[in-house]
């Protein structure tokens, strides 16, 4: 199982047990569909669906142990034979979905579960919490990526994402975003993602002088040193840089470069580069890190900074702008009838859905059209694909180096005012009208 995910069934709320009891308890055991889609929000111009993988694996695995069984029966609110059953439990059903690195918008639907009620019922919160965390980091991670412009980001957001689960799919979801590493070491060896990081300030403290701990560096990390160089003083850092550089190159070594992490980071990067064009070595990289997401990356560049690549960590690691998805999971269909709700402001689309999408005749995406899964609307492309069957995985789970590579074709076809990063243009959805005409009051 992979680390990033809770396994045990009982990661879930507990009125979804409660319900599945009075399901069992009235018979209410048919086949239930379930679709799971993004309510309006407001800071974002498209989504990037992420964690399809890791759901999978939870939903494939689903069982309750005897450990599970004991627990809810010590809660004394449970039947002895709704437990008995329970023991028993997998997951049986199909699942429809976007592959990873699809970009999306709200109220389409994500991902649909077809399976027995209880079955369809007891995975809500889980499906909510896995896709929900992937697909926020890597939406803000997409808009991070976007912003730079070529320049090389690195995830450094390990040490304050919120838990130990949410670090492993920061990293993952930057990754498959188009980032070129992170510092998260396990996340590196679970998803074979580069890993990356220089010193911290405690390093160039602990040696008696500055110079001292870039030679100790140096010697140690011969052949991918970056130096970080504001302890002090920034301006004085980087002539000592020069120096190292100077000394690695006598002995047929190569400085990567230098890392800024505090003050005007546009101003000194600019005042760095002067001094490192005048010392002859142009090859020496500046990396900058603190504070930083897709807002300070573009501020940085469009005031002309002269960084070759930003660590993020805080803000993008909790999405600081918009630190939550209204994901919701709703019953469209049981027993053979089409449902939906009607509360004001929350209503839902009855029946399985197929998303449908457009394109314009420059090749960019135009429109979607959210319809009925056996709808054929000519000259669109079906994104919605199934991906488990009878309980288990059907297709092949594409590589995180294939969701980039779909990923960044979806951006390249995605129009630029859906990319802006404030005040972006909405995409056009609809709703078919075959499944307009499918929704009943009840």
């Amino acid at each position: 199982m992979n680390p990033d995910l809770v396994s045990s069934p009982l990661f879930t709320d507990l009125y979804e047990l409660t319900m599945a009891a009075g399901y069992w308890e009235h018979g209410l055991e048919a086949e239930a569909t379930f679709s799971l889609f993004l309510r309006a929000q407001p800071q974002r111009g498209y989504y990037v669906a992420a964690g399809l993988a890791p759901a999978l694996d939870v939903l494939e695995n689903f069982r309750f142990d005897q450990g599970d069984i004991d627990y809810l029966g010590s809660l004394e609110l449970f039947k002895p034979s709704f437990l008995a059953y329970l023991h028993g439990l997998k997951f049986t059903g199909d699942v429809w979905a976007l592959s990873e690195g699809t970009i999306f918008f709200p109220n389409e639907p994500i991902l649909e579960v077809t399976a027995p009620l209880i079955q369809a019922q007891l995975l809500e919160t889980c499906l909510i919490n896995i896709l929900g965390v992937h697909t926020l980091t890597a939406t803000k991670a997409a808009r991070c990526v976007h912003a730079a412009r070529g320049r090389k980001l690195i995830d450094f957001s390990l040490r304050r994402t919120q838990g130990a689960t949410a670090g492993m799919a920061v990293a993952r979801s930057t990754y498959l975003a188009g980032f070129e590493a992170t510092s998260n070491v396990l996340a590196g060896r679970q998803y074979d993602i580069p890993v990356a990081g220089t010193m911290a300030h405690s390093f160039v403290l602990s040696f008696d002088s500055e110079a001292q701990a870039f030679e100790a560096y140096v010697a140690t990390f011969p052949e991918r040193s970056i130096l970080l160089i504001d302890t002090y003083d920034t301006l004085g850092g980087a002539k000592l840089a020069i120096e190292i550089a100077r000394v690695m190159a006598a002995g047929g070594k190569q400085l990567i470069g230098v890392r800024l992490d505090s003050g005007d980071m546009t101003a000194l990067s600019r005042k760095v580069r002067g001094l490192f064009d005048e010392a002859g070595l142009p090859e020496l990289q500046i990396f900058a890190s603190g504070g930083f997401d897709e807002y300070g990356v573009a501020d940085a560049i469009e005031q002309g900074a002269a960084i070759d690549a930003f660590g993020v960590g805080t803000k993008v690691g909790v999405s600081a702008d918009e630190p939550y998805l209204d994901l919701v999971y709703k019953l469209v269909r049981y027993n053979g009838r089409d449902v939906r709700k009607l509360s004001p402001g929350k209503e839902t689309l009855a029946g399985q859905k197929q998303l449908y999408r457009f394109k314009g005749a420059d090749g960019c995406f135009k429109e979607d059209i959210i319809g009925h899964r056996s709808e054929d609307l000519p000259q669109s492309e079906k994104l919605l694909s199934p991906v488990m069957t009878a309980g288990h995985i059907s297709q092949n789970m594409p590589t995180l180096q294939e969701i980039r590579q779909h990923l960044n074709g979806q951006m390249a076809l995605l129009p630029a005012a859906c990319k802006r990063l404030r005040k972006p243009q909405p995409f056009r959805v609809s709703v078919s009208p075959a499944l307009t005409a499918q929704q009943q009051p009840r």
